[in-house]
């Protein structure tokens, strides 16, 4: 079966000379959650940038390779005409209008449809209790729920989410988890989660890929990348701090080698 969104072999150039992205390929199948994990820098926002259309704000460009959402291609679309064939971005920064209210957040996006304010409200109801709050004033989780509220109002069938727990405390990150778990069962939201924090991202997602460098050097299940030597030793706390996927390769050979 063909996936909702599959990304083959992209390549994302910033500036006409600037390689960010090279070769990346992914599937998001209908109905699944997908982490993408990786440092900062990896080339995570970029592929989701490319995915939703938001490449041309930074001077950058798909110069190689597909993205294909239910089979149409999506490459250097613009992203109103992406966001009307059913995908929504939540971004790591600028979340909401800081002078507008949670309501009014809501309401700009599609006039204020009752129904789909009503749902998230139902998800999210501390945005319920604080729907008359100026959103300058809304925690880090709230803003957080909001944004992912504003981006749901569109009733998109694939949600691109940008670093879900940056910046958050624990028992926060844990309640978006659980959210997230609930919009999939009750609406079959697909979702494309980048984060850093693999713990989390390997909490939320069926399926995960580790990138590093612009590349996807690991895929699997959540179990299969958990009980995987190098994800362990880096993603995981094992130990190898702040170095990349090639550098514990390298070091685990040499500890191999000098026994």
């Amino acid at each position: 079966m063909t996936p909702l969104l599959r990304v083959e072999k992209l390549e994302v150039t910033y500036h006409r000379v600037i390689t960010a992205v090279q070769g990346v390929s992914l599937d998001v199948p209908k109905g699944s959650i997908v982490a993408l994990i990786g440092n900062n820098g990896a080339g995570k926002t970029t592929t989701l940038r490319a995915i939703s259309g938001f490449l041309g704000l930074d001077d950058a460009r798909v110069t190689e390779g597909r993205i294909a959402f239910k089979d149409a291609p999506l490459e250097n679309l613009p992203p109103h005409r992406i966001s009307r064939l059913g995908i929504a971005l939540v971004p790591e920064r600028s979340k909401v209008f800081e002078n507008l209210s949670v309501e009014e957040n809501l309401e700009v996006v599609v006039g204020g449809d009752a129904a789909r304010k009503a749902m998230v409200f139902d998800l999210f109801p501390a945005l319920g209790r604080l729907r008359r709050r100026e959103s300058g004033y809304l925690s880090g989780g709230e803003r957080q729920m909001l944004a992912i509220g504003a981006a749901l109002m569109g009733a998109p069938e694939l949600l691109l989410i940008d670093e879900l727990s940056l910046g958050l405390a624990p028992l926060v990150v844990q309640e978006l988890v659980e959210r997230l778990r609930t919009l999939r069962g009750r609406f079959g939201t697909t979702m494309l989660v980048v984060e850093q924090n693999a713990q989390i991202a390997l909490q939320l997602a069926d399926y995960g890929y580790v990138m590093e460098n612009g590349r996807i050097v690991l895929d699997g299940t959540p179990e299969r990348l958990r009980a995987h030597g190098d994800v362990q030793e880096f993603y995981l706390g094992g130990g190898v701090a702040r170095r990349s996927y090639r550098d514990v390769k390298q070091y685990r050979r040499s500890r191999r080698w000098y026994g």
